[in-house]
């Protein structure tokens, strides 16, 4: 047992929680693509950050005062970094949204090769990249705007998680990656309450929650039911059988759940304002040359940047985000491994039946699917097709140090800055490659995923020079939070 298991056993003895230890899950065939081999000890010191991290919070939830603000945010922590909520317990939600790499995928190889993460089923990987959580709590609830002709708001690359709900896009959001096949795994959400109910926070979340909201009558298969990865069969959508109103209360404890993880996500700790930007905005640090011109570029005309990614106004924060989705132009990333995960894997789940053929719609698919909840919006997805949420710069280029390699946009097709900007100012100016043209990236680009809806009022031929690339790249990297001014 290893000593933060230790730790949480006498955590559990010290709250009187009665902890039901389910044997070791299932050793279900899988099949599928592996990880690859230079990731995986990269993939262990993640894992074990994760345990000390969780470790941390639970003692300082034992022996520190904490008003309620603080237990909601602390208990949301707790169940951020609990990796026994997935369905082989492997797998916390940080695994793909880590501190030290801005609250996005912290595992540089596999941002290098795979840009996709694999869920608690090692050999299930996902379409896209994980989306960093930092700021994405100022997002809102998702709304057609009529005057700008847009869709404003939500979470997730396809804006999915609309926040109409649960009023909080940020905790819908995290409802979804438990229940993901390729992600967390779990087969049905009462499963996530149960696995939470013999937690060390249980207490907590009572005192926050009430004493219902683990009052369960769980069914004498629960552990095996649980064990099996998602997702549930058609024929049995909720194979966690119990009464409707023991139903009911998995629910609603389901939803506090996302709640409280909204609540970390929201915190301080993850969203801090304390870049070399804002201390430069706040009079107590100044750009080098360097910056102070990209950061002209970025706000000028010429590129176009500030229009999207917006450096806020009367009233806003500087978000770095308008909340709009855009279709950029960019090619599928067939590196990643949804593209051969076309074949059944152990149990006969087949995560993308279409291999390589299969295009990416983006908020598109979303519109035209059945978790779109407003019949409104379906008449939009033709003209939504390969548009992605634009994401927040803040924290662009956070990593654990200077080798790290971070994946960009929604497939991880682009890896540094220098890439993006280079993609952005020369996309429609550069000949298309061809198949092995060393040249890709540099003087050629791949034909787009989804080129109907490209977006080409604000880029692909920006007349910028290579050194007007690398200032505002330069400026991009003042986004990273945690500076600290040099002393006086």
């Amino acid at each position: 047992m290893r000593p933060a298991a230790l730790y949480v056993t006498g955590v559990i003895a010290a709250l009187g929680v009665t902890l039901a230890l389910s044997s070791e899950p299932r050793d279900w065939p899988e099949g599928g693509t592996s990880i690859p081999g230079a990731a995986q000890k990269e993939i262990g010191s993640v894992e074990q950050e994760i345990n000390r991290i969780e470790d941390d919070t639970l003692s300082r939830v034992l022996h520190e005062p904490l008003d309620g603000s603080q237990q909601v945010m602390m208990l949301g922590k707790l169940l951020f970094y609990d990796r026994q909520l997935s369905v082989r317990r492997n797998e916390a939600c940080a695994f793909c949204h880590m501190p030290e790499a801005g609250f996005a995928g912290p595992v540089s190889e596999l941002n290098r090769t795979t840009a996709a993460y694999p869920g608690s089923v090692r050999t299930r990987f996902n379409a896209r990249i994980p989306q960093t959580h930092g700021y994405a709590s100022y997002s809102p609830v998702l709304h057609y705007n009529a005057l700008q002709g847009d869709l404003v708001g939500g979470a997730f690359w396809d804006m999915r998680a609309t926040g109409q709900r649960l009023n909080s896009p940020l905790a819908e959001q995290a409802q979804g990656p438990p229940l993901d096949p390729n992600e967390m795994g779990v087969i049905d959400a009462a499963c996530v309450v149960y696995r939470a109910s013999a937690r060390p926070y249980r207490p907590m979340a009572e005192r926050l929650w009430g004493a219902q909201a683990f009052a369960i009558r769980w069914p004498a298969d629960i552990q095996a039911v649980c064990d099996r990865p998602g997702p549930a069969p058609k024929a049995d959508p909720l194979p966690v059988h119990v009464t409707p109103v023991d139903r009911g209360i998995a629910q609603a404890t389901y939803d506090k759940i996302a709640a409280a993880i909204a609540a970390y996500e929201g915190s301080n700790e993850v969203n801090s304002f304390s870049s070399k930007y804002d201390y430069v905005m706040a009079g107590k640090a100044k750009f080098t040359a360097d910056e102070d011109a990209g950061y002209q570029l970025f706000r000028s005309g010429a590129t176009h940047c500030n229009e999207c990614h917006r450096d806020g106004g009367p009233g806003e924060e500087p978000l770095f985000t308008d909340f709009t989705a855009s279709n950029l132009g960019l090619p599928p990333n067939h590196a990643m491994p949804y593209y051969k995960e076309n074949q059944p894997d152990g149990i006969g789940y087949t995560a993308n039946a279409l291999g390589p053929s299969f295009l990416d719609a983006g908020v598109g698919g979303f519109l035209e699917g059945p978790q779109n909840p407003d019949r409104e919006w379906r008449p939009l997805a033709k003209s939504f097709i390969g548009k992605y949420k634009t994401a927040t710069l803040r924290n662009v280029d956070k990593r654990p140090r200077p080798d790290f390699v971070r994946a960009y946009m929604h497939n991880g097709y682009l890896k540094s800055l220098k890439e993006v900007v280079h993609f952005y100012n020369t996309r429609d100016a550069l000949p298309r490659c061809r198949a092995g043209d060393p040249g890709e990236k540099v003087s050629c680009w791949p034909a787009p995923e989804n080129p109907e809806t490209i977006n080409r009022r604000q880029l692909g031929n920006l007349g910028l020079t290579s050194q007007q690339e690398d200032q505002i790249v330069a400026f991009m990297k003042t986004l990273t939070d945690g500076y600290m001014p040099a002393a006086k």
